[in-house]
């Protein structure tokens, strides 16, 4: 094992150092292993590889990124945003609790956290800092929401986990839905309470209309209801597969997107153009962390790992501690799938093995990814808000308004811990 921690540690420092992309990084690294420690077994890597990049299951992910892409330069979020301000009107928060609504419904369609800051933000901030809402605050509150997109199914973070780990994705869609759901009341609460304490950071909102009229302005939003209902009703009835529900969501997104929303041709050659080089930086990355995924278990690795912390007697609760300590610290350096993918080949074997729930597990550290998009210095979250402001808010402001979404986030996977059931009661009752 001295050999194996040497190599590993020597190798990711040297190369991720040195200014290598993480993909290639991880790949030597793992090469390296199969050649000195594993006795010259690196032939292993290229049916590794193979296997994980011609998988079906996997094929949804260029599927989901496409449809986030499409959605983003389609217009359908202005107006989304357009149709759910009344509804929040006269509420303390206003449109704070806009920005999280949206953030949740664009979340349940783009399966990107990236896509959904960008989006909302990009419409949300121009007209919240006109209205005199505390551009702190606003940056904040995008940041947080944008964070459901991880969550809130379709997720690339699941479906990624997923697939590398061989654990039902629809399960994990329908684990991820009641978590993040509550997520995002427990935002529009803190909004509420926040606005009632500190209103000079916040508006009163606007004056209010009916009932009749919010709901109204709701109705409108049919075809992206019909949209979210043509993705995940298709997978949660086991009508069709993730893979088949992301083809079904591409095509019914574009023809939206002409109908409903301003997608022109020009804007779907844009959006094929950034899903194509987004899924080139991921399957880079998947690649590498195959070629060490494959070192790590043939080595039996997390089985060492396992049987001395059995003898170390240190209890399933304190190594889930240490793994969600050492998640807060690489979520500060590394972007979230790049983090997931890196550590799964380790973490997976070794939390199934001391007999924690898989479907969980992927629900738990999606969060901790959710929480390493929202901390500086990487917080790419953080860096997409803070362009769309136009340097009017720095990193460092974005990051201390968005400690109370950090906060929320990190209690929700204390309560997970302690009520597991909260992400397991739909996937065991619906598939």
């Amino acid at each position: 094992m001295t050999g194996f921690w040497t190599v590993l540690l020597g190798g990711l420092t040297l190369l991720a150092g040195s200014g290598l992309a993480l993909g290639a990084a991880l790949g030597l690294t793992g090469l390296l292993l199969l050649e000195f420690v594993a006795g010259g077994a690196t032939f292993v890597a290229v049916d590794a590889v193979w296997n994980v990049l011609n998988a079906f299951t996997l094929s949804a992910i260029p599927l989901f990124i496409i449809l986030g892409e499409i959605l983003l330069r389609s217009g359908v979020s202005q107006r989304i945003y357009t149709a759910l301000t009344p509804v929040f009107s006269g509420v303390p928060g206003g449109l704070l609790h806009t920005n999280i609504a949206v953030c949740t419904l664009f979340g349940a369609v783009s399966g990107s956290s990236l896509s959904t800051a960008a989006a909302v933000g990009s419409v949300a901030y121009p007209e919240m800092a006109a209205r005199g809402y505390d551009k702190r605050t606003i940056v904040g509150s995008l940041a947080g929401g944008g964070t459901l997109g991880l969550l809130i199914p379709p997720s690339l973070s699941l479906l990624i986990f997923g697939a590398l780990t061989e654990t039902s994705i629809g399960q994990l869609f329908l684990a991820g839905l009641l978590p993040g759901l509550l997520f995002a009341l427990c935002f529009m609460a803190y909004i509420f309470i926040s606005s009632l304490v500190a209103s000079e950071a916040v508006q009163k909102a606007d004056v209010a209309i009916g009932a009749f009229a919010a709901f109204l302005g709701i109705l409108r939003l049919w075809p992206f209801f019909l949209l979210i209902a043509a993705i995940m009703g298709s997978i949660a009835l086991g009508v069709a597969t993730p893979t088949e529900a992301a083809g079904v969501g591409v095509i019914a997104t574009i023809l939206v997107g002409f109908a409903w929303g301003d997608l022109t041709p020009k804007k779907l050659i844009e959006s094929f153009s950034a899903a194509i080089r987004l899924y080139a930086s991921i399957a880079f990355v998947v690649m590498g962390a195959t070629i060490l995924a494959q070192a790590v278990s043939l080595l039996a690795v997390p089985q060492t790992i396992l049987q001395n912390v059995q003898e170390m007697a240190l209890g399933p609760f304190v190594v889930l501690l240490l793994v969600v300590l050492v998640y807060l610290i690489l979520g500060c350096f590394f972007d979230g799938l790049s983090l997931m993918i890196m550590t799964l080949p380790i973490v997976f074997p070794l939390m199934t093995g001391l007999g924690y729930d898989a479907i969980w597990l992927g629900v738990i550290v999606t969060i901790m990814i959710e929480i390493g998009q929202v901390t500086p210095p990487v917080g790419l979250n953080l860096s997409v808000l803070v362009s769309v402001t136009r340097d009017e808010v720095s990193l460092g402001q974005a990051a201390r308004a968005t400690v109370p979404y950090w906060l929320i986030l990190l209690a929700g996977v204390v309560a997970l811990t302690a009520f597991p059931q909260i992400a397991l009661i739909l996937p065991q009752h619906l598939m």
